[in-house]
């Protein structure tokens, strides 16, 4: 039999105790979130069966952590200190350094993976849960050196059968690369959605001239502030960095526009064009993991 215990009741939380029901037989989840409305409603929907307490912590074999990183670092060794010999604690935080080097002298370091799944929607709570969340997505692994090689074995187990892409990352160059690739996309969200609703005051045009383009391009500004906002705050000195790069190509783009200088402008987008290969090896790529 298997023990889940879940914190955190939202759209990973959520997911990740739909798919522990779906790939364990005879599993008992344990769950308990901030907001306690999300715990009842995770029960009535059936992936939830019993309140996460102190006392269930011993019997555990896996501890799934889908919570904002501010909480993460403030909790993450307190719940490693819980768990008996047998669990797992996996975090699912979108930054990866500050967490690994807090638990780098821990006495269960052992008992400890550091994961991030490149997936979601712009959807939150209970309800926004879905078991085929991971498919294909990429799951990023931290430090796997550093975990017990039992209980990596069936983590891993457990992500390819929920058919994820594995890639082993230094947690360093995790932060560094996912500043650009995810972080500066959800910052280019928001921004573009409050330069329009600053714009447009009667918001009935927004909906009658907004295309697919615009409505793909700000999709993300609905994504939850209070998980983002911490991602930014921990993640600070590489978003900032993403983001001087970012202003700078905005800039230089408007100058090219400001001198009438076309023949740079399409050069420019056609170099871009390039990213077409890029994202077509990014979709077909296979998992890095043990290779």
């Amino acid at each position: 039999m298997k023990h889940v215990g879940i914190v955190g009741l939202g759209l990973i939380g959520g997911s990740l105790a739909l798919n522990a029901k779906k790939h364990f037989a005879n599993c008992i989840t344990y769950g308990t979130d901030l907001d306690s409305t999300h715990l009842k409603e995770a029960q009535e929907l059936g992936w939830i069966d019993k309140e996460l307490t102190t006392a269930n912590f011993p019997q555990l074999n896996l501890l799934l952590l889908a919570i904002p990183v501010d909480a993460l670092q403030e909790q993450l060794a307190n719940y490693l200190d819980l768990l008996g010999p047998q669990g797992l604690l996996i975090d699912f935080g979108s930054t990866k350094a500050a967490l690994c080097q807090q638990l780098k002298n821990h006495p269960k370091r052992h008992q400890y993976l550091a994961t991030h799944p490149i997936a979601g929607t712009e959807f939150s709570g209970p309800q926004a849960a879905f078991t085929s969340l991971f498919e294909h997505k990429t799951q990023i692994l931290c430090e796997t050196e550093k975990t017990a090689a039992d209980l990596l074995d069936h983590a891993v187990s457990w992500f390819k059968k929920m058919k994820m892409q594995l890639i082993v990352m230094d947690p360093e160059e995790h932060d560094k690369h996912i500043a650009y690739v995810s972080h500066l996309s959800h910052i280019s969200s928001f921004m573009l959605g409050k330069t329009v609703l600053e714009k447009e005051t009667d918001q009935s045009t927004i909906f009658e001239l907004a295309g697919s383009g615009f409505e793909s391009t700000v999709r993300l500004a609905k994504s939850s502030p209070e998980m983002w906002t911490p991602i930014f705050k921990v993640n600070k000195p590489y978003i900032l960095e993403t983001l001087k790069e970012y202003i700078n190509n905005l800039k230089n783009f408007q100058n090219l526009i400001e001198d009438d200088n076309f023949d740079a402008v399409f050069q420019e987008m056609k170099t871009i064009n390039s990213i077409r290969g890029v994202l077509e090896g990014i979709t077909n790529k296979n998992s890095t993991y043990g290779k």
